[in-house]
């Protein structure tokens, strides 16, 4: 594998560590939703990799290396040098869509030999539970997925996708399929955030749209957790996610606030919160969450190979609010516990798309560091 990385910001690229001859097969491109709104980058990244596939999404913050950046793109070029991919894409115009969508999507990739699939998705009009759902049931058995869902920092109004010749788009999520026995694709993921508060009822909810907790409404609840800060929702309800359980035994999965809807008090968070589950308000420890990109990258399985490697890291846009100027702190421990053989890129995100650990199904998590590496043996 040889990789070949490059920032755009003032009007320009600037080449990290350029390769003397690199034909890439795949161009991963994370970037502000300005940029992607303008895409004016997009020419020039096209001259400099006529015969690659530029796929990417709008971010909440991007991921270069150690840096994290903003109003900016970032572009990881990737030749792999014994795997092939293939990429597909399909609409997805209204959260009640996720399911279908995500069948149809992953059902037009070829399952023989297929080892991995990458999906990046529309970040607000997609119901993240149940794109997963109906990935998870159209995928074959010991086929692994992660991914994520598009940003725009915290202002939750457009979002947009990069779909190689089909350009930038709205409304849409695409699906990069892996194949070849000699890819080696890893992910780990963990969050760092500490529940607290007593349990309370979801007695009323439609798939991701909560109306009503302990019979109280949603909304009017939510705010008198949030005191002052309720004025500034639906970014400030990202400092405080709610932790999800559907079983008393169940490992939790936290969710946070897409939208909010005064006349109904109604929430629409990024994934599902069934009626008859219980959740609890949730607060961001620094440490914590620096620790907890840290443990991500721990279960990492590392490959027998001094290859250079790609890992992309996916982490939730509430991190980065929280860590603020520390937010570089989290991807500096992760390149520390990987090592210098990993190309670093990613994302901030409105949602990420992994399992919890290796051989679990996979699930839509909140505020969690969400880390994919792929390398060749």
């Amino acid at each position: 594998m040889i990789i070949e990385q490059s920032v755009w910001q003032n009007a320009s690229w600037r080449l990290l560590k350029p390769q003397a001859e690199i034909h890439p097969q795949l161009v991963f491109v994370f970037g502000s939703s300005g940029q992607f709104k303008q895409a004016t980058f997009l020419p020039s990244l096209k001259e400099r990799y006529p015969n690659a596939l530029l796929v990417g999404c709008s971010t909440s913050g991007e991921i270069i290396d150690t840096q994290v950046l903003d109003d900016s793109v970032v572009a990881t070029a990737v030749q792999l040098e014994h795997s092939q991919i293939a990429f597909v894409f399909t609409r997805v115009n209204q959260p009640q869509e996720s399911e279908q969508a995500a069948s149809e999507l992953i059902a037009q990739l070829e399952t023989k030999g297929l080892k991995h699939v990458f999906v990046l998705s529309e970040g607000l009009q997609v119901n993240g539970s149940q794109l997963v759902k109906g990935m998870r049931k159209q995928l074959p058995p010991g086929v692994s997925v992660t991914g994520g869902l598009a940003g725009d920092g915290a202002d939750f109004q457009s979002t947009y996708t990069l779909l190689g010749d089909s350009g930038i788009q709205s409304h849409a999520v695409c699906a990069i399929g892996f194949y070849g026995d000699r890819l080696d694709v890893s992910y780990g993921s963990f969050g760092g955030w500490d529940s607290f508060g007593i349990d309370r009822k979801v007695t009323r909810s439609e798939n991701n749209v909560l109306f009503e907790i302990d019979g109280q409404p949603a909304l009017e609840l939510y705010k008198s957790f949030l005191g002052d800060q309720a004025s500034g929702l639906p970014a400030s309800g990202l400092l405080f996610p709610l932790s999800l359980r559907t079983a008393v035994d169940e490992q939790p999965v936290v969710r946070t606030i897409l939208a909010v809807n005064e006349q109904d008090q109604s929430i629409t968070f990024a994934g599902d919160l069934p009626e008859g589950s219980f959740v609890r308000l949730m607060k961001a420890n620094t440490d914590r969450l620096i620790q907890g990109a840290v443990k991500a990258s721990e279960l990492i399985r590392k490959p027998q190979s001094n290859h250079q490697s790609l890992a992309i890291l996916i982490s939730c846009v509430g991190r980065k609010l929280v860590l603020k100027q520390m937010v570089e702190e989290e991807v500096e421990g992760v390149r520390e516990t990987l090592g210098s053989d990993y190309a670093l890129t990613g994302f901030y995100s409105y949602g990420e798309i992994s399992p919890f650990s290796e051989n679990a199904s996979c699930e839509l998590h909140n505020q969690t560091m969400t880390i994919t590496t792929i390398c060749e043996l």
